[in-house]
């Protein structure tokens, strides 16, 4: 019996897979239904009310589950909720969840894993053969100590709802990803004025190029990486120009070693003064902020949109391979331990289109390990010794990533799915031969 922690999106995929493959296991939800992050109404969810789906829903959607045609290109929040609970109906899997159950603990024995839930108050303890985590990678803030001590209102962007909050307010927003410019957009009809302060320069993508989503053009031929940046490169400045032409810092590094910005909205705010376009924090006293161009403004509130810390509080640090001082554990394919045979860290993986198809494609391989595992075979022996040997390597495909801890589990999706793809045929090439050999016998 495995034990899956959440039942979010990555958590409902890897029940989908080792159910499909007789694996029996048990489901463990903060929440008391499906969905993770996407259920707003979820009292531990970092999801605010104008949040849509960053990349397009046929590069995002799950293959064997498609959306409906009539749900948009960019789905509101409310709509990826719907999806993922119907996702959980159609392939029965709320039966196998406990939920409103908080995972305390889990333990390393001599064989498998001791767990303690709570539910109700309550702790129960319980013992599985092994253990998959997929409790997320957007749930603990990202918090940088500002210089000095502000006397107005400051919050993460984990704690943001509604623009009710900017209300008539002077607002510093602190970063530059995706959400931080969401909100930003948000924040323009209802304060009194919006600055956005950024440190290093990013790319900025329009969700749309002719008509169409912007992720669903290109990949027809397949160019040399220098090639693919320089020619993109040259597309993206020819359709939005460059961050330097509304305030912005240009980037000093190349496109796609960092996670573009899908939102061209704050350009178009930025360009017509109703964002300002502020340095990195210098200095804070009281109301007034410093940046490091010398300049000075004062605000009442200041929101850091700083993006997420990797978090595993139920679990020794010790047990994930995970060195301190580096950005996240070093686990091949971003979920195998190089060592025990019965954890995997399932979903903590960012690259630009890998989607929750890339993302099942992962928990797929899983549940073949396993399967392939308890039968002893031999494919599943040499993806194990596999696994030992490559576990600090990183599948970017050539791309000098920035060295950020956003980034510390960024991987190039054609080359992570290509690997997946490969090492799962293998164990599916020696399970179709068990199947044709029971067969045989059978018939005998």
């Amino acid at each position: 019996m495995y034990a899956i922690i959440g039942a979010g999106p990555m958590g409902l995929c890897t029940a989908r897979q080792l159910k499909k493959y007789g694996i029996d296991f048990i489901g463990f939800e903060l929440n008391g239904d499906v969905g993770g992050l996407w259920d707003i109404d979820n009292p531990h969810s970092t999801m605010y009310e104008s949040a849509h789906l960053i990349s397009s829903k046929g590069t995002t959607q799950f293959s064997e589950f498609p959306m409906d045609e009539d749900v948009a290109p960019y789905p509101h929040h409310s709509q990826m909720r719907r999806y993922f609970r119907d996702y959980a109906e159609h392939f029965e899997l709320r039966p196998h969840y406990h939920f409103n159950t908080r995972v305390i603990e889990i333990q390393r024995l001599d064989k498998g894993w001791k767990l303690i839930s709570e539910h109700d108050g309550e702790q129960r303890s319980w013992q599985f053969d092994g253990v998959l985590i997929a409790n997320g990678t957007l749930h603990k803030p990202n918090m940088p100590k500002l210089p000095g001590t502000f006397s107005g209102e400051l919050m993460h962007s984990s704690e943001y709802s509604s623009p009710e909050v900017f209300s008539g307010k002077r607002v510093l927003i602190v970063g530059c990803g995706n959400s931080a410019c969401d909100i930003a957009v948000d924040a323009v009809h209802r304060a009194a004025s919006v600055d956005l302060s950024v440190r290093r320069g990013y790319y900025f993508l329009p969700k749309f190029i002719l008509g169409k989503p912007t992720d669903t053009f290109g990949g027809a031929v397949k160019l040399p990486r220098p090639m693919k940046q320089f020619i993109d490169g040259l597309l993206i400045r020819a359709l939005v120009g460059k961050p330097s032409n509304y305030g912005l810092p240009d980037p000093d590094y190349k496109l796609y070693e960092s996670h573009p910005v899908m939102n061209s909205l704050v350009l178009h705010h930025l360009g017509h003064g109703d964002i300002k376009a502020r340095r990195d924090i210098a200095r804070i006293d009281g109301q007034q902020v410093t940046f490091s161009d010398g300049q000075t403004a004062e605000y009442d509130l200041i929101l850091q949109g700083t993006g997420y810390k990797l978090d595993y509080p139920f679990i020794a640090r010790e047990h994930l391979n995970w060195p301190a001082q580096v950005g996240a554990p070093q686990l091949y394919l971003n979920v195998f331990h190089p060592e025990y045979d019965d954890l995997f860290m399932m979903g903590m993986v960012e690259a630009s289109g890998l989607g929750w198809q890339g993302r099942d494609e992962q928990a797929e391989l899983v549940a073949l390990y396993i399967h392939q595992l308890q039968q002893g075979s031999a494919a599943a022996r040499a993806f194990q010794a596999i696994k030992r040997e490559r576990a600090s390597i990183r599948l970017d495909g050539g791309y000098n990533y920035l060295e950020l801890e956003r980034m510390a589990y960024y991987v190039h999706k054609d080359t992570y799915r290509q690997s997946i793809a490969k090492h799962s045929a293998e164990l599916k090439s020696e399970l179709a031969s068990q199947s044709a050999a029971f067969i045989s016998s059978s018939a005998q």
